[in-house]
């Protein structure tokens, strides 16, 4: 299926998504995240949901990370489809942008070759790793820019799709993605 199609689809899916269902879905991904050979890195990126878009409530997973005592980076949009990346602190004061985005109003800037792990949002993802966003394009730059063996993990509402048929050399696929029923795993080799 297209790209715009699926951002269609799935958009109108989560339009349809309680706020209980949305609670117990993001619930049982931050419990299935736990499974993952991810907890004994330092850096992990996260993004903050846009809750009117019912994006996965990542609560849970800075819950994780904190008490695992990790280090916490959080997204901050820039001009020109590139994010900065904000370390989170006691004293990190969040901010909805004009897009519902919550994030650091200022802080810490953490360099892209420090991240080992990145949650990534999306809409859509397909068997092959491959993953729909909102066609932006802030996540594919920022991965672009990341370490080759930096770990991406995105976080999802729903299955895979089985394909997704307009994936071009600028995106960039994941190396897992969680759902509320599944982990899947995208070997690369």
């Amino acid at each position: 299926m297209l790209k715009k199609n699926l951002r269609l689809h799935y958009k109108a899916l989560r339009k349809d998504v309680s706020p209980q269902a949305l609670l117990n879905s993001s619930l049982s991904i931050a419990n299935k995240l736990l499974g993952l050979p991810i907890w004994n890195l330092d850096y992990y990126h996260i993004f903050l949901p846009i809750s009117s878009k019912n994006e996965v409530d990542t609560s849970f997973v800075l819950s994780i990370l904190q008490g695992k005592d990790k280090n916490i980076i959080l997204p901050k949009i820039q001009c020109e489809q590139s994010l900065q990346h904000i370390l989170l602190t006691d004293n990190t004061k969040l901010l909805a942008n004009s897009w519902g985005v919550p994030e650091p109003v200022e802080g810490i800037e953490v360099p892209t070759e420090k991240v080992d792990v990145v949650f990534v949002p999306l809409l859509a993802f397909d068997e092959n790793g491959n993953r729909v966003g909102y066609g932006k394009g802030f996540y594919d730059n920022f991965l672009n820019d990341c370490r080759k063996d930096v770990i991406k993990v995105g976080l999802s509402l729903f299955p895979a799709e089985a394909m997704i048929s307009d994936i071009n050399e600028n995106d960039i696929p994941l190396d897992y993605c969680v759902t509320p029923e599944k982990i899947y795993s995208f070997s690369r080799t």
